[in-house]
């Protein structure tokens, strides 16, 4: 963790977290994670872990069609999680601390229960009907054109009472908001504004490049291919289709220009990070801009959607490092809250190795909520299924990647208080011995493992902003990579079989740390790894 105060481009190696709000810490002992909890639990980010920065997951008013992604008021806190009170102490105990507080905003679509689409949806000559998208069915009756919803079916739904479709690239609770009516950028720019001057550092925008649409709405041509840009699943029917006009169209760089400038105009080190989802890299990187002058960062999911091998890994970093524009930082995610659990995907032994991967790549880390101790999916009843954003019948549920945090092995896993009834979803079964506190009491653990990164990786040059290069000639259970800074050089690598492998070195050097543990030995020539191992070499 460094002083809020130190450079402008804060960004391009903070060690960001992902909290997600419904399952850090309930304060007030309702089931829930509320921003109390949040407040309580601020050590855990700041003098367990030692991150930059926290992105806070939606905490707005909401009625959860899909968990906070479909915002009721923009500008309030819902009072499931308290009152912008408790959000201005929550800023100030992290500002604090030296943590920087980012905060989630959903430009592209609002709830269907936001004052806005529900004036919208009133009548035909409402003054906020184009603030949607409206539009007469075909002569047959069926939807304007045949965009398809990420989720499923129709991206149109029909309003009987006005006879006409509007548009929902997601749920049908969810309305997209029309980004070209001059009212609509206004209005959202100012939610920017308000919490900027509420302090918050900046904002995780939620799929960055849906807000601009095709503006004649045509139809999107098939995709025979069925060429994925996800790293989660995703219907067929959606997959029929290459989205090139339900998103994503050349006039969304304005936009973000225009944010950009919003953003420097206050104090030159507030930020903005998208997620975006698009299957040509050029595509994808365009969004950092032609003169760094549109996003900061933005979310890479290439190591997210690769095959768990050494050849994938490092072809999906070389990919993104070829595909930034000159002085652009890459972000590094492995898990967030719509994926399966880390390390439910690649299981334990491998999660050591992913946590030396993720903190020693350049740019800018991100470790989801619970990673750092090795949560994994819990099955989830269908009677407590809270997630039905998926297949029709709730087949494909983020649930299980949602559990509350473990905290303790007592009542609740520490997540709730003892008197609590219930959480909002079912604790892991293994909570009494995987949990933040069994892990501080034994040095071995995967959060000791975390701890000691983040902590070697702010005092490395080399690691907070030097060069990449793949190095070559290792075993093909193996990678291995070098950072450079100056004259301080760090050679990672990493082994992904269950089987000892021996890496050769570019010169001689110290073990300096083992995702197995402490090794502090000099090597020379070459470096032996056991199975599941990784290490970083500090050169001579």
């Amino acid at each position: 963790m460094r002083p809020l105060s130190d450079a402008a481009t804060w960004w391009h190696n903070a060690v960001i977290y992902q909290l997600y709000p419904l399952s850090y810490a309930d304060g007030d002992g309702d089931g829930t994670g509320d921003l109390g909890g949040i407040i309580q639990r601020l050590d855990h980010l700041t003098d367990t872990l030692g991150v930059d920065a926290v992105w806070l997951s939606p905490f707005y008013p909401s009625p959860l069609a899909d968990h906070g992604y479909d915002v009721a008021d923009y500008t309030d806190v819902d009072p499931r999680f308290g009152d912008l009170a408790n959000f201005d102490r929550l800023v100030d105990e992290a500002h604090r601390r030296g943590l920087r507080v980012i905060v989630d905003w959903v430009p592209n679509h609002t709830s269907d229960q936001h004052p806005w689409f529900v004036q919208s949806r009133s009548s035909a000559d409402n003054p906020r009907r184009d603030w949607y998208y409206w539009r007469d069915p075909k002569p047959d009756g069926s939807p304007p054109n045949n965009w398809v919803s990420s989720v499923r079916g129709s991206a149109w739904e029909y309003d009987e009472a006005s006879g006409q479709y509007y548009l929902h690239s997601y749920l049908p609770q969810q309305p997209d908001l029309n980004w070209r009516n001059p009212a609509v950028r206004a209005a959202m720019l100012d939610v920017l504004r308000f919490w900027l001057d509420r302090g918050v550092d900046g904002f995780r925008i939620d799929v960055a490049h849906r807000i601009m649409k095709d503006p004649q709405l045509r139809d999107n041509p098939t995709n025979p291919d069925r060429i994925s840009d996800y790293y989660k699943p995703i219907n067929d029917e959606y997959l029929s289709q290459r989205h090139i006009h339900d998103r994503a169209h050349p006039d969304v760089h304005g936009v973000y220009r225009q944010i950009r400038a919003l953003l420097d105009g206050y104090d030159g080190d507030r930020m903005a990070m998208g997620e975006i989802h698009l299957a040509d890299l050029a595509d994808w990187a365009a969004f950092y801009g032609t003169q760094s002058d549109e996003l900061h960062l933005a979310l890479n999911f290439w190591l997210t959607g690769a095959a768990w091998t050494p050849t994938a890994i490092r072809e999906a970093v070389e990919a993104v490092e070829a595909a930034l524009p000159q002085g652009a930082a890459p972000t590094l995610v492995l898990g967030n809250h719509d994926y399966h659990r880390l390390a439910s995907r690649i299981g334990q032994a491998q999660a050591r190795i992913a946590a030396m991967l993720l903190l020693t790549l350049r740019g800018a880390p991100l470790i989801f909520q619970g990673d750092e101790i090795g949560l994994t999916d819990v099955a989830v009843p269908e009677d407590r299924r809270r997630d039905r954003f998926g297949e029709p019948g709730g087949r494909w549920s983020r649930d299980g990647a949602r559990t509350p945090m473990q905290w303790t092995s007592g009542p609740h896993a520490g997540f709730s208080p003892a008197h609590t009834e219930q959480t909002w979803l079912p604790l892991s079964p293994d909570y009494e011995r995987n949990n933040v506190q069994a892990q501080l009491d034994d040095p071995a653990s995967l959060l000791w493992l975390y701890r000691r990164l983040i902590t070697y990786r702010t005092a490395s040059p080399a690691l907070l902003d030097g060069s990449y290069a793949s190095v070559g000639g290792v075993p093909h259970a193996c990678l291995a990579y070098l950072r450079k800074a100056g004259s301080d050089a760090v050679f990672v690598a990493l082994n992904f079989g269950d089987e000892p492998q021996e890496v050769d070195l570019p010169g001689a050097g110290v073990v300096a740390l083992s995702t197995a543990g402490t090794r502090n030995e000099t090597v020379e020539g070459s470096v032996r790894l056991a199975a599941n191992e990784g290490v970083c070499v500090e050169l001579s």
